[in-house]
């Protein structure tokens, strides 16, 4: 007889919350599995943090359930606290307090036993590289080294869902890198972690993702299956003035979409060769494109302006899709404004 599966980490039915007339969190369901690491993705006032909050137990929800380990946060939001930490995306540290004190200060609050505090704190401080300042006062860190004393904080207890919001946000590639780390080292250990991020090219890092849009679920799969809910391919396309490009893309027969990715446009289209082709006869037309050769730092600068030097690249050329490419477009097939 086979073991049944274990029983997940976190299940959301329905969980709704309402602020007056707005609605920031709108019947999301879903489930978490033990030792997994599952993002939750979205722009700003998606209801990533609301949702957060909630699972956290530190806000009640209108309707619908949260379950943490089994515990109903709605019902009670204490039950889950001895297993659960919330990392919220404001330094909420003592800042008059060293790096060690502000751990020990959780270890009491947690009741981490006496005689486990030495071996804890140097394994925090080992993969958060804080040991060197561990003397130094909370208000006195960077910003990434802030974002590791709260993580190291709300590890202290030894977690089996750890909650964070947006813990990258403002951090410095260094140490984000580092967070990151941090994080598929607890997953390893068989932490279940559930972490927002506004940043698409991080939850790529993620077993599986949510992506919201104003309180919806848009879609929930693995990264790599997310991006076959594309139609079509994605070009990209390099010119002069980067908003009219987009503008009369969008307005071409089997364009799906189109949007500015830095100094390009990204844009979904049907149709394969023919297609580019096509595309890229109106834009030369327009006078919007041309061919383009890449620096030695990877930058696509005027044919014009580098004639013989480095890789041409065609005005109009076929890229691997990211998940910033589905998002938009499933924000767009909502009938947002991606």
């Amino acid at each position: 007889m086979r073991d049944a599966s274990p029983p997940p980490a976190v299940a959301l039915r329905d969980l709704t919350r309402s602020f007056g007339h707005t609605l920031a969190v709108d019947r999301l369901s879903f489930s978490v599995s033990p030792g997994e690491l599952f993002g939750i993705v979205g722009p700003d006032g998606a209801g990533k943090t609301t949702t957060l909050r909630m699972l956290a137990g530190i806000l009640p929800p209108t309707s619908g359930t949260a379950l943490v380990q089994g515990v109903d946060v709605g019902a009670d939001p204490e039950g889950a606290k001895p297993f659960t930490a919330y990392m919220s995306q404001q330094f909420g540290l003592y800042a008059d307090l060293t790096v060690q004190e502000n751990i020990e200060f959780y270890a009491d609050l947690y009741r981490v036993p006496g005689d486990e505090r030495p071996r804890r704190l140097e394994r925090l401080y080992a993969f958060s590289n804080l040991g060197p300042f561990r003397d130094r006062q909370a208000g006195n860190l960077s910003g990434g080294m802030k974002q590791k004393l709260s993580l190291s904080c709300a590890l202290i207890h030894h977690p089996r869902v750890l909650l964070l919001d947006e813990p990258t946000f403002g951090v410095d590639p260094i140490s984000r890198r580092d967070l990151w780390l941090i994080l598929h080292d607890m997953v390893a250990e068989g932490v279940t972690v559930l972490v927002s991020t506004s940043y698409l090219d991080e939850a790529e890092r993620c077993d599986r993702v949510i992506l919201l849009h104003q309180g919806r679920t848009l879609a929930l799969d693995t990264p790599e299956r997310l991006l076959e809910f594309l139609p079509g391919e994605v070009v990209a396309i390099r010119g002069p003035r980067p908003r009219e490009i987009r503008d009369l893309v969008r307005a071409l027969p089997g364009i799906l979409g189109a949007a500015i990715f830095g100094n390009k446009v990204h844009a979904v289209l049907s149709g394969g060769a023919g297609a580019r082709e096509a595309l890229a006869a109106k834009l030369a037309e327009a006078g919007l494109a041309s061919t383009w050769r890449e620096t030695g730092t990877g930058e696509a600068v005027p044919a014009s302006e580098m004639a013989g030097l480095g890789r041409e690249l065609p005005a109009v050329e076929t890229v691997e899709p990211s998940l910033e490419d589905v998002f938009l477009h499933l924000v767009r097939e909502a009938g947002g404004h991606g």
